[in-house]
């Protein structure tokens, strides 16, 4: 299956670049024009703001909310069984653990998009209910690593946002 993939892509390849029509070349010819020649243009359907300036003293700015909008829904119910569990026996490993996961999925589901903030608050619950939870402590570092690269500062434990509000038809 992969040698067909290769085969055809290759035979793609060959006859796009065996394309023996003209180009059109810039030439005194063509008529000058007071617009400016633009040789690419970036087409996306994502959001995207301008990166923020560093601060000029070196220090990081301020952490911002941001990423995509997604329903947390079946999460939230998830979190909100596990803690309803976990109140009834405050000392129940097994509880804990569900609720530690609970955290962690939904973590997972905003990393995918890319509301680090948030993540990062599910991540720290899930390693404080399951100090074991190595994948939540490496997401943990993963984001601040982000933020750092980014030059702005992480949030504070317990300041982490909430999930964006996220609205049906989007």
């Amino acid at each position: 299956m992969k040698k067909l993939f290769l085969i055809a892509g290759f035979a793609v390849l060959t006859v796009g670049c065996n394309n023996n029509s003209p180009v059109p070349t810039n030439s005194t010819a063509a008529k000058p024009s007071n617009e400016k020649q633009q040789t690419a243009i970036a087409h996306s359907s994502e959001k995207q703001t301008p990166p923020a300036a560093p601060a000029a003293n070196g220090e990081k700015s301020k952490w911002t909310q941001s990423g995509d909008p997604i329903d947390t829904a079946k999460f939230d119910d998830a979190v909100t069984a596990a803690k309803k569990a976990l109140d009834g026996k405050p000392t129940n490993a097994a509880a804990q653990k569900v609720l530690a996961d609970a955290y962690y999925d939904r973590a997972v589901a905003l990393t995918d998009a890319r509301q680090y903030a948030s993540a990062l608050g599910d991540y720290r619950r899930a390693i404080k209910l399951d100090p074991s939870n190595a994948d939540a402590k490496e997401w943990v570092d993963k984001i601040i690593m982000i933020y750092d690269g980014l030059k702005k500062a992480y949030p504070s434990e317990g300041e982490e946002p909430p999930p964006l509000p996220f609205t049906k038809g989007k």
